[in-house]
């Protein structure tokens, strides 16, 4: 059947057994052949759907679910809340993009958790972790966003979303507010807990949660090197605070969406990537096996989760299912600095830069030769002399289109 022949009418209702659907939708439901949706749904609508009528469970996987759509024209889902909010209608849209699609949404149930709490929301950032990565959720923490709006799923619960921020020191930033089966008029239960109270709690589903802000953690900018774990306590071995911003200015940062940071050694650079850039996907690699839970301390101290540490030999890590870079910090080479430029030649992304610090003419001339040597060059370089150490050479290479 033609995509374009297809509609789908995707009905938002909430948890309420006594459902009250509006006119326009009672009469589709009357005209309709074809229904589907989670069984919840089903308990809730079954005594609209007239007689004879075929339901098509949501179940995973959902490309059985697609299939059995494929055969049928008019097809009338119900759903939770608003079908486009995070919802079920923007996957159609996305397996179906030549279908009709028309919506009758619901509250969602963050919707509903506010107007219980009596909660103004106009600053409300909704993050979805159903089904999907800490990504996001982790941006709007390090931005100490006032107000989070979270969708959970069956594994990561208010109570595992709560250890998370605790780890990574915002136990005393946040209050906790939680729906659990909102709409549902036997079962439905609102809760405020502290972080600690969440952690040890347990929690019926579906829940979502908001956090609400209640202390601004500092965000600082320009971290001093004494406020790092370092490695055996040698100062020597961090990048310098002056040469860290002026390196993650030239990456261009506010541009990119995947760093990988080679030889981060106490982290600072991903560290302090992670905190001005939290929409960045940070990739460190390093060798020296006791750096990964210095690492692990200092993005804690911080409160950057989300960096993934890549330990063992750069040359031989499998790079396959990490993301891309389309920018690159070189803190440690190990004398093999034309070996690693064509590794990360090889799978940067078009327009992607790389930044090497020099602190001798030796480690400059093999930059610049491993460049050549990939078919780029150095495009910006700034001397910098910190304290009393050696001058040291901050250096771009734009990895665009290639320059023989």
């Amino acid at each position: 059947m033609s995509e374009s022949r297809r509609t789908f009418y995707v009905v938002g209702i909430s948890d309420e057994r006594d459902v009250q659907l509006p006119a326009a939708v009672r009469e589709r439901i009357a005209c309709g052949h074809v229904f589907s949706g989670g069984r919840r749904h089903r308990e809730i609508v079954g005594g609209w759907l007239p007689e004879g009528a075929v339901w098509i469970d949501i179940t995973v996987p959902l490309e059985r679910v697609f299939e059995q759509y494929r055969d049928h024209r008019d097809i009338i889902v119900f759903a939770s809340g608003d079908p486009l909010f995070f919802g079920y209608a923007v996957t159609l849209r996305r397996v179906f993009p030549d279908a009709a699609i028309e919506t009758y949404p619901s509250f969602n149930s963050l919707q509903l958790l506010v107007h219980r709490l009596g909660m103004p929301y106009n600053e409300m950032i909704p993050v979805s972790l159903t089904g999907r990565p800490w990504d996001d959720f982790d941006a709007a923490l390090i931005e100490r966003r006032p107000l989070l709006g979270i969708l959970t799923d069956r594994e990561k619960t208010p109570a595992v979303i709560a250890r998370r921020m605790i780890e990574y020191g915002y136990g005393d930033d946040y209050r906790m507010h939680i729906g659990e089966r909102l709409g549902n008029e036997t079962d439905e239960r609102v809760r405020t807990l502290t972080l600690s109270e969440a952690v040890a709690a347990t929690f019926t589903h579906p829940n979502n949660l908001i956090l609400e802000r209640i202390r601004r953690r500092p965000r600082p900018f320009g971290i001093p090197e004494s406020e790092f774990h370092l490695l055996d306590g040698r100062v020597k071995m961090i990048t310098k605070r002056p040469v860290r911003l002026l390196s993650l200015s030239m990456l261009d940062l506010h541009n990119r969406t995947s760093l990988w940071d080679v030889g981060f050694c106490t982290g600072s650079v991903s560290v302090e990537a992670r905190l001005q850039f939290p929409h960045l996907r940070v990739t460190a690699f390093e060798i020296r096996p006791g750096c990964e839970e210095i690492l692990a301390a200092n993005c804690r101290r911080f409160g950057t989760p989300g960096i993934t540490p890549v330990m063992g030999d750069f040359m031989e890590a499998d790079t396959t299912d990490l993301p891309a870079p389309d920018a690159v910090f070189i803190g440690g080479h190990g004398g093999r600095l034309a070996d690693m430029l064509r590794k990360i030649d090889g799978v940067m992304r078009p327009g992607g830069v790389i930044v090497f610090n020099s602190v001798s003419e030796e480690s400059r001339q093999l930059f610049t030769d491993g460049l050549a040597a990939i078919g780029r060059r150095i495009t910006e370089c700034v001397r910098l002399n910190v304290d009393a150490h050696n001058a040291i050479d901050v250096m771009k290479a734009a990895c665009g289109p290639r320059r023989i």
